[in-house]
């Protein structure tokens, strides 16, 4: 294998996006990594996913559907704890959401390969953004499948919100996961 391509694949690791500040990518570097997207497989070229970019200006709302979400999950939850939920949103110079979109003229091509080609997408996000020198990490959680973020996101019927991408300059290291042994996720039949 090439050496940029091993170093670039064994050397991406998940990075918090509360480990993740400024500077984030400029325009120019923002566009190559989200361009890198379109080298993604897509089986029937139905562009089953898109990436919506949540600007500074929008992180305000973005924060109070992760506090009301979590509210209306535990009304117990405490003042700093429903705090902590509304920052999260305020985390990163760069923040997307990867919304997989499940319509389409044929029923030939699974949901299960539209996500297969979104997960691909996002790879090529992620190691784009590795290849320029940030860090990069997802992000889930309960709000995800909450009627105030499908509101918030204007999300169709046949769109599902997956994941956050953060992306952004590592501003505190952690030790990088220890990748499994291959005969832990390999085997001949």
């Amino acid at each position: 294998m090439n050496e940029f391509a091993e170093k670039l694949i064994h050397g991406r690791v998940h990075v918090s996006p509360k480990r993740l500040g400024d500077p984030g990518p400029d325009a120019s570097q923002k566009n190559q990594i989200l361009l890198a997207a379109n080298a993604a497989p897509d089986h029937g070229r139905m562009m089953s996913w898109r990436f919506v970019e949540i600007g500074k200006g929008s992180r305000d709302a973005l924060g109070e559907v992760f506090h009301q979400c979590l509210f209306d999950r535990d009304q117990n939850a405490t003042h700093t704890q429903l705090q902590e939920a509304r920052e999260k949103a305020l985390r990163g110079p760069l923040l997307l959401l990867a919304v997989a979109n499940y319509a389409g003229d044929t029923n030939e091509i699974s949901k299960e390969e539209k996500l297969v080609s979104l997960g691909c997408a996002i790879q090529n996000i992620l190691l784009s953004a590795y290849a320029l020198g940030f860090g990069s990490g997802l992000s889930s959680g309960k709000a995800l499948q909450s009627p105030g973020l499908r509101n918030l996101f204007n999300l169709a019927i046949h769109e599902d919100p997956i994941c956050f991408i953060t992306i952004g300059t590592v501003t505190q290291n952690k030790p990088g996961r220890i990748r499994p042994n291959l005969s832990d996720y390999h085997s001949i039949f």
